[in-house]
């Protein structure tokens, strides 16, 4: 039997059991592979050559629609392989990949694998700066780019190649020269399973981002949970809402949906409208979608009135989902967001999968393959049935979509592995049916008045109330209480930054969170976010140590205790 018969086989038993969680979670296994194994080779080419379904859709904001079949990808990453081994990139190689939601990154991604070369996804919102980080620590030899981002490598030392996306002249070859070779289909560059395939910068929401290692099997291979937990079947349209370059993309814009054979969807725009995406949701066809939560909050703020189109399954990631976002979508399309759980060092982790119940708040269960367990923090030791503690990876039982570390960084690579455990440093709870609540990061918890507070918990409900678009929970320090709840809150249109509005959400939060949860100062303020997007609310927490450290208060916060009626 092939690698590529082996690997079939593992998805063909996900996809038997893709509403059977129980059967699913005993029954798999991941695939052995032998020695040589190369996902773009003997997984992709091995079901795209002569498929005239359509495997790439992307959809502009000015009504234009691009489509790739199946065998035009392969025959075009063929020729880019080509035309870049003709450049001088060989196996083993780390290639700068830096393109937008284009054609040309997904045929690139496919020729450098081809190569047996190592992809460094780079977003095109990155500076100069952090193109010297990036160049440097990922060892790059090559870089891919648009015009209009070649200047920004004008700073950025090294003797590398440099390939743009149309001619620029200068020293920069065109990639487009490529579609004019007539290369046939590429040799298997004779990777293993072992082989690096894939460096991930962090998006570094508390310390440097850390560069992260995946092999030829971790991702490819790894990815099968991520199909399973999105539900995807052979024929699906499939569009995540994701940036190139960060890890997510990866995961359901490339990996996952090729791995089920279905067609990767693009929504392309520069500002994001919820009622141009709803539109091509149902004029795509799409049928399994993906999003992360403050999309999902714009979109309930939208006109959902007409209805869901095609769509079978749609799913949430990137940031804990708000239980008030799950019920607004089924009142208005039948249907249940499924929240999900993973990193950039993993494939998904934790899911809620098609077919099972989902409890809102709670991220579901551990996905087939993967050995989630709960460890102490303090003891280190495996918390059984209903408790807390931090979401770890049991080391013995050989995680496959697990990275192979921190590239360069012995000491967090040591910290991330103590015990026998990965340690994602998130804490979670889980209760007596098995299913696992995301609390927070393990530097997001924080304790008021002795309580231990979950900011998950309390944004959860201050995002309920009409006022807010966003929310991000902090610690303020206080003399008497050590810290109080604090929400820096985005504001939803039509909503102003007044005193009133202030009152409104801290009595909104006094009604409807336990006492010891109160917010007790609300800011309104645009919220800190990493370049891939998340709330940095390491910056908030630093903000609020320098105001109790003698600098000004904020003029758009308010405290409760500033209002005799929300005195307690």
């Amino acid at each position: 039997m092939t690698a590529t018969d082996t690997y079939r086989r593992a998805r063909d038993q996900l996809l038997a059991r893709r509403e059977d969680y129980d059967s699913a979670v005993a029954e798999f296994r991941w695939p052995e592979l032998g020695d040589h194994w190369n996902w773009a080779v003997d997984w992709f080419d091995a079901f795209a050559r002569g498929n005239d379904r359509a495997g790439l859709v992307i959809a502009e904001e000015d009504g234009s629609v691009a489509r790739r079949s199946f065998d035009e990808l392969a025959v075009a990453s063929d020729r880019i392989a080509g035309y870049l081994a003709w450049l001088g990139v060989r196996r083993g190689d780390a290639v700068v990949l830096m393109l937008g939601n284009q054609v040309e990154l997904w045929e690139a991604m496919l020729a450098i694998m081809k190569l047996g070369s190592v992809i460094l996804p780079t977003t095109t919102a990155a500076g100069s700066a952090d193109l010297v980080e990036r160049m440097g620590r990922g060892g790059a030899t090559a870089v891919i780019c648009n015009r209009d981002d070649v200047g920004k490598f004008a700073d950025v030392p090294g003797d590398y190649l440099h390939v743009s996306v149309g001619s620029v002249g200068d020293g920069w070859a065109d990639l487009h020269d490529a579609y004019a070779r007539d290369d046939g289909p590429c040799p298997h560059p004779g990777t293993g399973p072992g082989d690096p395939l894939l460096l991930y910068f962090t998006s570094g929401t508390t310390s440097r981002p850390k560069l992260v290692e995946h092999t030829q099997a971790s991702y490819p291979v790894g990815h099968l949970s991520t199909m399973y937990w999105l539900g995807l079947r052979p024929g699906d349209v499939h569009l995540n809402i994701s940036s190139p370059g960060w890890a997510k993309h990866a995961w359901s814009c490339f990996f996952a949906p090729w791995i089920a054979e279905a067609t990767v969807a693009i929504s392309n725009y520069r500002r994001f409208d919820p009622a141009q995406l709803l539109g091509q949701l149902r004029d795509l066809g799409v049928t399994t979608f993906c999003a992360p939560p403050t999309v999902w909050r714009m979109l309930i703020k939208a006109d959902l009135s007409g209805g869901p189109g095609r769509l079978r399954e749609v799913v949430g990631a990137g940031e804990p989902l708000n239980p008030e976002v799950i019920h607004q979508v089924r009142q208005h399309w039948g249907l249940t967001i499924r929240d999900g759980y993973g990193q950039t060092e993993t494939s998904a982790q934790v899911g809620n999968t098609p077919g099972q119940l989902v409890k809102p708040g709670s991220m579901g269960r551990p996905l087939p393959g993967l050995p989630v367990v709960l460890v102490d923090p303090v003891t280190g030791t495996l918390v059984e049935g209903n408790g807390e503690g931090e979401l770890c990876l049991d080391l013995s039982a050989r995680p496959l979509p697990l990275m192979t570390g921190y590239q360069g960084d012995e000491v967090r690579q040591a910290e991330a592995t103590a015990g026998g455990w990965y340690h994602t440093g998130d804490v979670a709870s889980r209760d007596d049916d098995g299913y696992l609540t995301y609390i927070g990061r393990t530097d997001d918890v924080f304790k008021a008045s002795d309580y231990k507070i979950s900011p998950f918990e309390v944004e959860s409900v201050l995002i309920e109330h009409p006022a807010v678009a966003e929310a991000a929970v902090v610690p303020a320090p206080d003399e008497l209480r050590l810290a109080v709840v604090k929400a820096y809150v985005a504001l939803a249109p039509g909503w102003e930054p007044t005193e009133q509005t202030a009152v409104e959400i801290l009595r909104y939060a006094r009604e409807h969170l336990a006492p010891w949860q109160r917010v007790r100062r609300v800011e309104f303020a645009e919220l800190p976010k990493t370049i891939s997007g998340k709330i940095r609310r390491v910056e908030l927490r630093e903000r609020e140590v320098a105001v109790a450290t003698g600098g000004p208060v904020p003029g758009t916060e308010w405290r409760d205790d500033q209002f005799p009626e929300l005195k307690s």
